[in-house]
């Protein structure tokens, strides 16, 4: 499932943890990193960019996708482009009262159309994804709240648990998308 191969989960699954820097002066730029320390994907962020632009590199530094919100929406709607600037997927905001939804569509790369369905509590302190086809949870999310030592780093911290033959590059997308909602309320 997903429409990065070289990304997909190993079959015991995987667990990402995600350390936002809350304030800098590049935007939010930080590192994913397996639960054991091993660098996945690195995103850069622009602080001056009105659609909150994130950059999503593989650990070489080599551009994979480019994370941007959609204006004049009424519903937070973000979109996903390859390198050359082609929509690869969008995560769009519902509404719903106490909770946060998303849903994230996309075209896996055997070339079937995908849903993901994103459901948080009403702190987004954790969130859970679903395919829509299998009715499966393909990743939880948990966040942490801020902790002195965290507010005082400047960062705020995720752990992704992911299930076998997911594409982690898509679960990642999904959740900065998920923190950007955040972010905005």
């Amino acid at each position: 499932m997903g429409m990065f191969k070289a990304y997909q989960t190993p079959p015991q699954g995987e667990t990402l943890v995600l350390k936002e820097k809350i304030v800098s002066l590049s935007g939010d730029s930080f590192d994913i990193k397996t639960l054991d320390g091993r660098p996945v994907f690195k995103v850069q962020g622009n602080a001056f960019s009105l659609s909150g632009r994130k950059e999503v590199m593989d650990v070489a530094g080599n551009h994979l996708f480019t994370i941007r919100k959609r204006l004049l929406r009424l519903h937070s709607t973000f979109y996903v482009e390859d390198p050359s600037e082609r929509e690869i997927m969008e995560v769009a905001g519902k509404f719903s009262f106490g909770s946060s939804k998303s849903v994230a569509t996309f075209t896996s790369e055997g070339g079937q159309r995908e849903n993901l369905f994103m459901k948080g509590n009403f702190f987004d302190t954790r969130a859970a994804i679903t395919d829509e086809a299998s009715g499966q949870a393909v990743a939880v999310i948990n966040r942490q709240l801020l902790n002195p030592r965290e507010l005082l780093g400047g960062q705020q911290t995720y752990h992704v648990t992911v299930a076998p033959n997911v594409d982690l590059a898509v679960i990642v997308a999904m959740c900065i998308c998920l923190d950007e909602r955040r972010n905005e309320n």
